[in-house]
């Protein structure tokens, strides 16, 4: 191997995100939410160099030590685990029956049509940031992620005298700078071709909507903490041109979502591969947020009917009769599959395949494009 070729293969992964988080590549695997991360896959990709990540969202406080020590238990290498900083709209835990009724008169047709009955009111909140943070930091995995807002001085203070490195997750240059500081240590620059929730939190998502690759250089010269990617990017020609832009790592989530160590269902991971969930679409109709997932019949419908979703999570609790029946009889016209941009990208369906493959393009300045 030539001294340049020597240097093109190890420029790309040294770097300061990989020094700072302790890993051999600058690649992190996407937190899903909504129980779709397992150890498993944190552990695979955390085994193969990455960064792997659990979202540990709708878990409760008491769950957090074990969700750290599942993962401890499959590697002992740096893995992430992610909190939503805000995880409840205004209006959520206090929707009046008046709201409720609508809503559930609204999405009458598909109860009935899978014959099901919505959910008995009244909505009963789930866990709180708060409470989750401080048994998470006593958890003390190796890495906390941070989406929806700038976690509180106290808590960076707390996680750095725990010695955990932290990321916060920004759509715009000024959430950027907000996170830089409050004291993070890593910043992820989430483009709008991400797939699931938009993690906007100055300004409404819908005026947080900047590609990828034209948010990427606006975070670069915004701030001087490193800069991960994310958004669209699934195979070695993504990772380089995030890295030419200024980003010293990316953030992968469809593509690790559609792997068979996730918690994805069999159907949901079969519509990733397809033709089908190549067409995705921003709405709030799955969950009261606006994110993005595989455009279907709720989408259309309910964005022709002008429907208003109940604020987030009493839209997705609202609907998760519909969604679980319908997947039980294999049906993808009715529920929420979470799904980015890049989808037509996916070739791997194991995680340490993919991690290879990521790593041999880089290694060798190959990819998938066509001549």
């Amino acid at each position: 191997m030539s001294a340049s070729t020597t240097r093109r293969s190890s420029s790309w992964k040294l770097n300061g995100f990989t020094t700072r988080a302790g890993i051999v590549y600058p690649i992190v695997q996407g937190p899903f939410g909504g129980r779709f991360s397992t150890p498993q896959l944190a552990a695979a990709v955390s085994n193969a160099g990455g960064l792997g990540s659990f979202g540990a969202q709708p878990f409760k406080a008491d769950e957090m030590a074990g969700i750290a020590a599942s993962i401890r238990a499959l590697t002992d290498k740096p893995f992430n685990i992610n909190l939503w900083v805000s995880n409840i709209d205004e209006g959520a835990a206090g929707l009046s029956r008046a709201d409720y009724d609508r809503a559930v008169a609204a999405m009458r047709p598909y109860f009935d049509e899978l014959k099901v009955e919505p959910p008995a009111y009244p909505f009963q909140p789930g866990p709180r940031f708060a409470d989750q943070i401080v048994a998470l930091i006593e958890a003390a995995p190796p890495v906390i992620s941070f989406i929806f807002g700038v976690p509180s001085r106290q808590i960076l203070a707390d996680c750095r005298r725990r010695g955990i490195v932290t990321i916060g997750t920004v759509t715009t240059p000024d959430e950027a700078r907000a996170m830089e500081a409050a004291g993070v240590d890593l910043i992820v620059a989430s483009g709008f071709e991400a797939g699931g929730h938009r993690g906007s939190f100055l300004k409404p998502a819908d005026q947080s909507l900047t590609g990828t690759f034209a948010l990427v250089p606006q975070v670069v010269d915004a701030v001087k903490l490193p800069v991960i990617a994310a958004g669209g990017i699934a195979d070695g020609r993504g990772i380089r041109a995030a890295m030419a832009l200024g980003a010293q790592g990316v953030q992968i989530g469809t593509a690790f979502l559609a792997c068979e160590e996730s918690g994805a269902t069999p159907l949901h991971k079969q519509l990733l591969f397809s033709a089908e969930g190549r067409v995705t679409a921003l709405t709030r109709n799955f969950s009261g947020r606006l994110a993005r997932g595989v455009h279907n019949r709720l989408v259309e419908e309910t964005r022709a009917k002008g429907y208003e979703p109940l604020p987030y999570p009493v839209q997705g609790w609202l609907m998760r009769p519909v969604f679980e029946a319908a997947i039980a009889a294999g049906r993808t016209d009715l529920p929420v599959f979470w799904a980015g941009q890049g989808a037509h990208l996916l070739r791997y369906a194991k995680a340490a395949e993919l991690m290879a493959s990521l790593v041999a393009e880089l290694e060798t300045g190959s990819g998938e494009a066509k001549v």
